[in-house]
């Protein structure tokens, strides 16, 4: 949406998070807990560290040859209040063979394309807002969409995701509870998970499975 530039430039600088308005997307009700969660995460935060950490600069990023297309690994990522600054000090780090990865992080329609485009251009894997389809393969990150579902699916051995519509679960959509459970289901020892920032329960469950 309009604007997803500049508040993400806001959080670079140092914001702990950014909303949209309700609206056709999300309604005051879909939103009241969540801004209650963000809040007091906001009220906790050390900005000083934030706004420092605004500073520091990217590694290069090396050019490439074409991507293994071996799926055997996964690694899932998820974040709330605060990970947009966490995603990208992890994913910076990635070397450019990573396995791939699959992120939700909760965030508004629209702002996860520019997150993921933001991304792409800082670190050595290649990051995307995924799509619905798209094959989870090494050194390749898929960000789930703003106010979707995003699953791991699985056919022989390709990994892919689905993304979807569906209820809130866990306040929220799209969900970390809902990725983890179908890359616990479908890609089991062979992947990682990873819970980096926020409040709530989402993705509790799943990370036990």
């Amino acid at each position: 949406p309009a604007g997803s530039a500049l508040a993400l430039e806001a959080i670079d600088a140092g914001a702990v998070e950014v909303m949209c308005k309700p609206g056709a997307a999300y309604t005051v009700g879909d939103l009241a807990a969540e801004l209650c969660e963000k809040i007091k995460a906001a009220a906790a935060a050390d900005i000083k560290k934030l706004a420092a950490a605004a500073d520091r600069s990217a590694p290069p990023r090396p050019i490439t040859t074409a991507l293994s297309r071996t799926t055997d690994k996964v690694i899932a990522i998820g974040a709330s209040t605060g990970g947009t600054r966490a995603i990208e000090d992890v994913l910076v780090r990635f070397p450019a063979n990573a396995p791939g990865t699959v992120i939700v992080q909760h965030m508004p329609p629209g702002f996860t394309k520019s997150f993921a485009d933001r991304l792409n251009g800082l670190c050595r894997v290649r990051v995307k807002e995924a799509e619905d389809g798209d094959s989870v393969t090494p050194g390749q990150v898929l960000i789930a969409p703003g106010n979707k579902h995003m699953m791991l699916n699985r056919s022989g051995a390709r990994y892919f995701v689905e993304v979807r519509d569906g209820p809130l679960v866990n306040r929220h959509r799209p969900s970390v509870e809902v990725l983890f459970r179908s890359v616990a289901m479908h890609a089991g020892r062979n992947a990682v998970g990873v819970m980096l920032t926020g409040m709530g329960g989402d993705g509790g469950h799943g990370m036990l499975m």
